[in-house]
């Protein structure tokens, strides 16, 4: 079972694990269309204590995504929830951040999701991305319009991960043995600024793209329009002041794949129709 089986993550690792002969169901808040053949699919909110139980019912493992901020969310019934329903293995998609900052209001939701899955007497994993290479996706529309990026702190370098390496990783915690009980940081192959990303679009565009230097303040302006405060509020203090471990390439990816992470340019290149 994949919940948020319709988000960046969760649609390709549906689409592996039915490639790889699994009976999958895909759970999600909304209806869903084009997933693969003999995918079943359940619409339902992990928010919902009392259809938890008939959520999780026939499931043998589990990929735990928790959308937003996960406020409404109860970890440890959602996790009861599992156990009873005969749950064997949960793959839980954490945070970087829940490692590096452990102070973080933004991820207590997630340091709760860990604490559950880790007490539940089932064999888990706990993956922990850093920034989503996809989070470019939030410059597509002022790229197609106007061939120009307006962001904040325009050479600082993040590792983002390309999110089909995450779908990768939770496929293979799911099927294969020897899994349990780790926890992998799952980052790209090298640190890239937002400068450098503008450049990659640029050249899978196949037109100059301009890149628009944004304070913090006209950030944070621009992101609480469609993401909750406390999250623009870690995302920029992330962005803004890396530490050394935020800033490190993480191996997890190549470990468990046995291939290099994608970098970013792969990511721009595979997803260029969003910005043409």
């Amino acid at each position: 079972m994949v919940t948020g089986a319709t988000g960046n993550v969760g649609r390709p690792l549906v689409e592996m694990l039915a490639a790889a002969g699994e009976q999958v169901t895909a759970v999600s808040r909304r209806p869903a269309w084009g997933l693969p053949a003999g995918v079943a699919h359940r619409q339902g909110d992990l928010a919902d204590v009392a259809g938890l139980k008939a959520l999780f019912e026939g499931a043998e493992a589990v990929y735990l995504l928790v959308a937003g901020l996960g406020d409404e969310l109860s970890p440890r019934e959602i996790v009861a929830a599992a156990v009873a329903a005969g749950v064997r293995r949960i793959v839980l998609q954490s945070s970087q951040l829940v490692g590096t900052r452990t102070g973080s209001v933004s991820h207590e939701i997630l340091r709760a999701f860990e604490t559950a899955v880790r007490g539940s007497g089932l064999e888990w994993t706990v993956l922990r991305p850093g920034g989503f290479a996809s989070n470019a996706f939030l410059w597509a529309e002022r790229v197609r319009a106007a061939r120009t990026v307006a962001a904040p702190f325009a050479d600082v370098a993040l590792p983002v991960v390309d999110p089909l390496d995450i779908a990768g990783v939770a496929a293979r915690a799911l099927r294969e043995p020897g899994h349990a009980g780790r926890t992998y940081v799952l980052t790209g192959p090298a640190a890239v600024s937002p400068r450098e990303q503008v450049r990659d679009l640029a050249g899978v565009v196949g037109a100059p793209v301009a890149f628009v230097a944004l304070s913090a303040a006209e950030a944070r302006a621009e992101l609480v329009r469609f993401l909750p405060e406390e999250a623009v509020e870690g995302m920029l203090s992330v962005m803004g002041d890396p530490s050394a471990e935020e800033q490190s390439v993480s191996p997890d990816v190549e470990r468990v794949l046995g291939r290099a992470a994608s970098p970013f340019s792969a990511w721009a290149e595979r997803n260029a129709p969003a910005f043409v």
